[in-house]
């Protein structure tokens, strides 16, 4: 008890002496409106700096696994089933006061090899059973949502051609739902997808949900990834999208939330993970970090997005950042390795940036 309270204070100095903490907190401001998440990796569900483990406990209260929850990852051979890191996020968020948000059941990245040698529609399907039945009824009662298909629609608003649609057409779709809410019966259920935004992929998506919900299975929300840019998509896109999934009765999560400040290759569309591009000098323009200028618009963007959400909260049930701090993020590899990208909203020293205080900004003002 005593190495406890030493590493606390020790904790509570270091944050101190940095100002790495604000007084108050992302989620606390926000509590009244909608939850306020974040994906952990590996090291930052194990807690490895204490700086960063006590930023997470103070600024959110809902976690994501960036990667260990995904099926590659926790369910790698059909008899084999990894749930040590799952365990330990589960752990975390009891520890935090925080809740879980599962993340995903079926999706055709990051899939165990034993599903794609399925080749039979009841092959897959009970599969797809075993699988879900086994991670979401683990969890069951301790998750309060899951995105249950994650990436099932093109850009151009027609379904992907995955495993799953290959083999079983588009009736694993609902399948999934339905084996999802017997598993887990009382966590909110989502379909989860990046490029949300656009007008194809939007409408896909609405026809896709109200084939489900016509199915009879449980769909509570839609998850609408938020790997923006600076300037697209525009706050009028967000907010139709916005409008247009609420109208089908359900929840709006924004998840994966990230603002890239760097140039887009012209040939990577959206945030499919299989793209990739060279690493150039003019694709990587801030190797000695983020001038003024640029910071300034990060942090009016993300202002700006925070006020729509705030305009919606009633439809509104999720903010969900991808990532903690800028050297914990994705962005830093995608589509081209090694660039030096500035998506969050905590710098890579855990500290908060300009953008961190126009979100907050916004409910001082109220």
């Amino acid at each position: 008890m005593k190495s406890r309270l030493l590493l606390a204070a020790a904790i509570v100095c270091i944050i101190s002496a940095a100002g790495n903490i604000s007084a108050q907190s992302l989620a606390k401001a926000y509590e009244k409106d909608f939850l306020i998440g974040t994906a952990l990796n590996n090291n930052q569900i194990l807690e490895k700096d204490p700086v960063q483990a006590a930023l997470i406990a103070k600024e959110f209260n809902c976690y994501t696994a960036e990667n260990v929850m995904k099926s590659q990852v926790i369910h790698p051979e059909e008899d084999k089933y990894n749930f040590e890191m799952a365990d330990a996020l589960y752990a975390l968020a009891k520890k935090n006061n925080a809740k879980v948000h599962g993340h995903t059941l079926i999706w055709h990245s990051q899939l165990s090899r034993f599903f794609r040698d399925k080749k039979t529609p009841e092959e897959l399907a009970a599969a797809m059973e075993s699988h879900i039945n086994t991670v979401a009824g683990r969890y069951a009662g301790k998750t309060v949502s899951w995105d249950v298909v994650n990436e099932a629609v093109e850009d151009d608003g027609s379904l992907r051609k995955s495993t799953f649609l290959n083999v079983m057409g588009e009736d694993y779709l609902a399948l999934a739902f339905k084996l999802a809410a017997k598993a887990d019966p009382n966590a909110e259920l989502y379909y989860n997808d990046y490029s949300m935004t656009g007008k194809p992929k939007r409408e896909g998506v609405i026809r896709m949900v109200k084939k489900i919900q016509e199915s009879g299975a449980k769909i509570d929300g839609i998850g609408m990834q938020g790997h923006w840019h600076l300037e697209t998509p525009t706050i009028e896109d967000i907010e139709t999208s916005i409008l247009a999934y609420a109208a089908l009765g359900v929840k709006v999560a924004i998840t994966e939330l990230d603002i890239d400040v760097l140039p887009n290759p012209r040939n990577v569309q959206g945030a499919d993970i299989s793209q990739r591009a060279e690493n150039t000098t003019e694709l990587n323009p801030y190797v000695n970090g983020l001038p003024a200028d640029v910071e300034a618009k990060l942090a009016k963007r993300y202002q700006d997005i925070f006020a729509l959400f705030l305009k919606h909260k009633d439809k509104i049930s999720r903010v969900t950042f991808w990532g903690v701090n800028d050297g914990d993020s994705w962005k830093n590899n995608f589509p081209a390795r090694g660039r030096s990208n500035y998506p969050l909203i905590f710098d890579r020293e855990n500290k908060p940036k300009e953008a961190y205080k126009s979100i907050l900004a916004l409910k001082k003002k109220k």
